[in-house]
């Protein structure tokens, strides 16, 4: 008898640094070089005007996952897939030519640990924010706590090199993970020859592309579980450029079972493609933004969390199960029901071959939780 689905965990953007590494056990260093903040301690200051004071610091190292925690250890996925936009370093190498940099204590490790990641993706705009050395320092302190990485390396072969997670029963998962430049990552943190760096796509057609593709049948075996994990596109908007929506369908069609996207801060929308699920954006999961205004419109404060059950012989999505958390106090807590439903309303019209199922609120299994619903097949 074959065993059930192949559930996946995944979310968009979680930044530990900057504001959160503050009120942890082990503070880095505060000093910023952004125009109008000069100490990460300002960021946590913002929140607390927003949302009220944080209990007697440090907080535990659970505490910026908050809500989330129980849900993932409910769900019981196969796998947890992270975007970790944050240096794990104490390099203080700022990356010139940015406004933003994000650092955590490599002591305060055990926050993201707390959340069981299996692979940590690393081909992001931030991960080189120190530099090649906070970057090297970064691969070192996740390795020597076992735990996965895909998309950045030592060079270019590391870089590019998929992450491994078995699943049981024959099957396996591997993420390959790039960034392209629409997301701010700068052309000279290419991984190359025996520079340490980011697997680098630097335009969703032409040669790297196609490379990209060959990367994906290369890598992927029979009982494979394929994800692309790709940082692509601007903060804001609920576009995707007809040249980016192409390039996921040809993912797809190279072997992809999942194309992982993100970058902007708020969710995008969702795609199915020859039964296959393509997120253009997951938003933003943990962060230290609370309290920062401009582009409330987007809602970037609703952080989903996307559970993707797929059919382990052929990766088909069965069903998607999102639910939506909001960070208060710099922690995520389940989003109220009225912002769960704008949310879900959003991704239900510019979604692409996907369906409520069961109708609004909690429908398709949410268990009484208004801040989950399921999306099927249409």
């Amino acid at each position: 008898m074959g065993r059930g689905p192949v559930t996946l965990a995944l979310c968009g953007d979680v930044m530990l640094g900057r504001g959160i590494d503050q009120i942890l056990p082990h503070p880095g260093n505060p000093a910023l070089r952004e125009g109008g903040m000069a100490d990460a301690r300002g960021y946590v200051a913002l929140a607390e005007a927003a949302h009220g004071p944080l209990p007697a610091l440090p907080v535990g190292f659970g505490w910026p996952w908050g809500e989330a925690l129980a849900a993932l250890d409910g769900a019981a996925p196969d796998a947890r897939i992270v975007n970790l936009e944050t240096g794990v370093t104490l390099s203080g190498d700022f990356a010139p030519g940015k406004a933003v940099h994000y650092r955590m204590h490599p002591r305060n490790l055990p926050c993201l640990a707390a959340v069981r990641p299996d692979v940590c993706v690393l081909a992001n705009n931030h991960v080189m924010d120190f530099g090649r050395r906070g970057l090297r320092e970064t691969l070192r302190v996740l390795a020597r706590a076992g735990l996965r990485t895909a998309g950045a390396g030592r060079d270019g072969e590391s870089a590019g090199r998929a992450a491994e997670v078995p699943l049981g029963g024959g099957h396996r998962l591997t993420v390959l993970a790039f960034g392209m430049p629409s997301s701010g990552i700068p052309p000279e943190w290419a991984a190359t020859g025996r520079r340490a760096g980011v697997a680098y796509v630097d335009t969703p057609d032409g040669p790297a592309a196609r490379a990209l593709a060959e990367r994906v049948r290369e890598e992927k075996r029979p009982g494979d579980i394929a994800v692309v994990s790709v940082h692509w596109g601007s903060n804001w908007g609920y576009g995707v450029p007809a040249g980016r929506a192409a390039f996921a369908r040809a993912l797809v069609d190279a072997g992809a079972d999942v194309v992982h996207g993100h970058s902007s801060h708020h969710a995008r929308p969702l795609e199915l493609y020859r039964g296959k699920l393509i997120l253009h954006g997951c938003g933003d999961f943990v962060d230290d933004y609370e309290g920062i205004g401009g582009y409330e419109r987007y809602r970037d404060d609703l952080r989903p969390l996307y559970l993707a059950a797929l059919d382990p012989d052929t990766g088909r999505l069965e069903s998607l199960r999102i639910t939506v958390f909001r960070p208060l106090a710099l922690r995520l807590h389940r989003a109220p029901a009225e912002d769960a439903a704008w949310l879900r309303e959003l991704l239900e019209r510019t979604g692409r071959g996907l369906r409520t199922a069961g109708g609004g609120g909690d429908g398709g299994g949410g268990g009484g939780d208004p801040a989950s619903w399921t999306f099927v097949p249409a």
